[in-house]
């Protein structure tokens, strides 16, 4: 996919991570989900940044930023969005994740609240145990070198085609194909395909979900959430924006109709009314230790849910 906006480049630690910054105003940090990059976000990039400074950057191994052999936990991630955020002088944010990126977002949120305003969430991964056999499988130890032939030049160019062309299909079940295929391509990158792998053996194993927020959610009390979840999304169900509402009651959910795994390009303009309603009618969170800490020391309200691993045949 190409850029339709600059790409800047800064390194980190050694190695050289890439991001769009674009905009002014308060800042909104845009993370986005596995195998994806920036690029994801572009529909809804010029309508936010109008009122927002808006940085969305290629999580270390993907897209254009460097794909070494790293730390790629949740726990790795927050702390280099920490520290991208803080080489380019920004002090707090807004941190809207996407998917995999949601996971990232909750764990920024968790380890930096006193850099985090608000958070959101589209489609997020932490929620519940549930998701996409096609993820699980990424995990499995063949997944390298069947990916290695699938992605040899004529078979990726049909097997692209073939994406590009389901998705512009009436089909609701092959909505979401278009970035399956962007996907698809970027693993003709061996570096990349081991990033990937690293990446969800962190965090996915044959049953589902390894990790989630339902332990911690009662941290969100003093922070402004919003869920958003796309009705017809066949990657992670639906049925985690409810998850979300019992882990966290004070979040407020979206669930946008005729929509999947990918809100934010299905109806871009919504989306970007929902940012701006999010930020337009919350307060910043402001960050106390002296709360944070009565709050780790009282622990999760007794009836809080416990969230338990299934088997999801319907993916």
């Amino acid at each position: 996919m190409s850029d339709r906006y600059d790409v800047q480049f800064v390194t980190v630690h050694g190695h050289r991570r890439a991001y769009v910054k674009t905009g002014s105003g308060p800042v909104v940090l845009l993370l986005h989900g596995l195998g994806c990059d920036h690029t994801t976000w572009e529909p809804v990039i010029e309508s936010l940044s109008r009122r927002y400074t808006v940085v969305a950057p290629d999580l270390l191994g993907h897209g254009r930023s460097d794909k070494p052999r790293a730390d790629y936990t949740l726990g790795g991630y927050a702390n280099g969005m920490r520290d991208l955020i803080t080489v380019l002088g920004i002090d707090k944010v807004t941190v809207i994740g996407h998917s995999f990126g949601g996971g990232v977002a909750m764990q920024f949120a968790y380890q930096f609240p006193e850099r985090t305003e608000r958070m959101m969430l589209v489609a997020s991964g932490g929620l519940g145990p549930e998701v996409s056999p096609a993820i699980r499988a990424i995990s499995t130890p063949g997944f390298h070198q069947v990916m290695s032939v699938l992605t040899l030049p004529g078979i990726r160019h049909v097997g692209l085609a073939g994406l590009r062309a389901l998705s512009a299909s009436p089909w609701k079940v092959t909505r979401d194909f278009d970035e399956v295929a962007n996907v698809y391509d970027s693993f003709k990158d061996p570096q990349a395909r081991h990033a990937i792998r690293h990446v969800v053996r962190a965090v996915v194993d044959w049953q589902g979900q390894i990790v989630t927020m339902a332990d911690r959610a009662y941290l969100t009390e003093e922070m402004p959430m919003w869920v958003v979840w796309g009705r017809d999304d066949r990657v992670i169900p639906v049925r985690h924006a409810n998850y979300a509402a019992a882990l966290a009651p004070n979040a407020r959910v979206e669930v946008i109709p005729n929509a999947g795994h990918f809100p934010h390009k299905d109806h871009p303009h919504r989306f970007a009314k929902i940012v701006h309603e999010f930020i337009r009618t919350t307060e910043p969170a402001a960050y106390s230790r002296a709360r944070f800490r009565a709050l780790l020391k009282a622990g999760p309200a007794p009836d809080a849910p416990v969230l338990h691993a299934v088997e999801d045949s319907a993916g």
